[in-house]
């Protein structure tokens, strides 16, 4: 009998010792960064409690105690420590303490992703596809045609990457205007404007850039890469304007377009040059590339510091364990800093060249992120590349920004102090 109590007391000690939550470190300690996004994601998408900790060695994640979660981390490699109770309110008082740059924020439901992309197969990838689809996060393909027919609010973040909004097939014609792609991908896009009753591309385009300003407007989050933020701007500012030249539409460009750009339509950018010369492969001088002189070994660009207890919406979107990332190019490489709008706010700059690589800011209810460069992993990746490997790149610095984003409307937002 005395035997037997023994084994029911020590088997009560172990019950109350026993881990309430796992942590999921987001430092040096994690052996894959990037699904450990994908983690958070599963675990909301299966109603299990989660808490994001801001500057808590790297951005770490919090889950209440499941066996379903520790063994997903076991199948997906990703690094985790099973935390009792006593540690997890040591963690929590330490973030609490007014005195550290840190904050708990709670990430309530997985959102729903949509990624606008052409259906037809062009010679590049997609940075942001490649990451969502490694970390196991689900997403839907969207295009043209989906959202001319509105289907952009059953969505809470959206993504546009190296797309063209202005109609001018990614100003490809100069190199590529013979390539069977090229001819295709013009092809398909004229009958989708004639399908959808517009006399042009790029007034389909409008259409849908204006779509999308109406999806962040009304409470959407926008994300876009390269190409994606200098053209929605673009093609924002232009609207009524015909700046495209007659091999992309058959008729000439408005010889005046550059005076009656409307500035206050943008989302980011202002005062910048239309680049009109339809066998230039830039698009205007928002794009730093033509004239940015650094060499590879030394393009970083650093990530700032925000206070994680009052500028909440900055510090969980620059969120890494290390706050300067290597510099990679794209047909938009990085934005001039004196073309952006005072009211937008820069997270990560490449300081040498005055270059902002990464900025952020609110559209009516809803908010967007533009992101300079085409893939974080590849520092020139040219059509016809082959897709990069993200199994030789799970700690990846420069795609834990992306995944960031994919998070942040799931987290429960505080209102900003002042």
């Amino acid at each position: 009998m005395l035997k037997w109590r023994f084994t029911i007391l020590i088997l009560f000690i172990s019950l109350a010792s026993r881990a309430a939550s796992i942590l999921i470190p987001m430092d040096e300690d994690q052996k894959n960064h990037l699904k450990a996004y994908g983690i958070a994601y599963w675990t909301l998408k299966n109603g299990i409690e989660a808490d994001w900790l801001l500057n808590y060695r790297g951005g770490s994640f919090l889950i209440k105690y499941s066996q379903q979660v520790e063994n997903e981390c076991k199948i997906r490699g990703v690094s985790y420590e099973v935390t009792a109770d006593a540690k997890v309110n040591a963690i929590l008082n330490e973030i609490s303490d007014p005195s550290v740059n840190m904050d708990l924020v709670k990430l309530e439901k997985a959102p729903k992703v949509a990624v606008y992309s052409p259906k037809n197969k062009l010679p590049w990838d997609d940075a942001v596809t490649m990451v969502l689809s490694y970390a196991e996060i689900p997403y839907d393909i969207v295009y043209d045609e989906e959202v001319l027919k509105g289907e952009l609010p059953k969505y809470d973040w959206l993504h546009l990457h190296h797309e063209d909004f202005t109609g001018q097939y990614g100003r490809f014609y100069s190199a590529f205007r013979n390539a069977g792609w090229y001819i295709e991908d013009v092809r398909l896009q004229e009958a989708t404007a004639k399908k959808n009753g517009f006399r042009k591309v790029s007034e389909m385009k409008l259409a849908v850039a204006q779509n999308i300003r109406n999806f962040c407007a009304g409470g959407g989050f926008m994300f876009a890469m390269c190409s994606g933020p200098e053209t929605f701007d673009i093609a924002l500012s232009a609207a009524g304007i015909d700046i495209v030249e007659s091999m992309f539409d058959g008729d000439g460009a408005d010889p005046q377009a550059q005076s009656k750009i409307d500035f206050s339509q943008t989302f980011a950018f202002h005062n910048f040059r239309l680049d009109m010369n339809p066998n230039n492969y830039e698009f205007s001088t928002i794009d730093a590339t033509p004239t940015r002189v650094i060499d590879r070994t030394n393009d970083f660009f650093t990530l700032f510091d925000f206070s994680a207890k009052w500028d909440i919406v900055p510090t969980m979107l620059t969120q890494n364990h290390d706050k300067v990332i290597k510099g990679f190019m794209g047909q938009t490489t990085a934005f001039r800093k004196e073309l952006i709008k005072p009211e937008v706010l820069i997270m990560g700059e490449t300081k040498v060249t005055n270059e902002a690589r990464y900025v952020h800011g609110e559209f009516g209810k809803g908010q967007w992120t533009f992101y300079g460069g085409h893939d974080p992993e590849d520092y020139q990746h040219a059509v016809g590349d082959p897709p990069t490997d993200l199994n030789l790149h799970p700690n990846s610095p420069g795609y834990r920004l992306i995944l960031n984003n994919v998070l942040f409307p799931a987290a429960k937002k505080k209102k900003q102090k002042t």
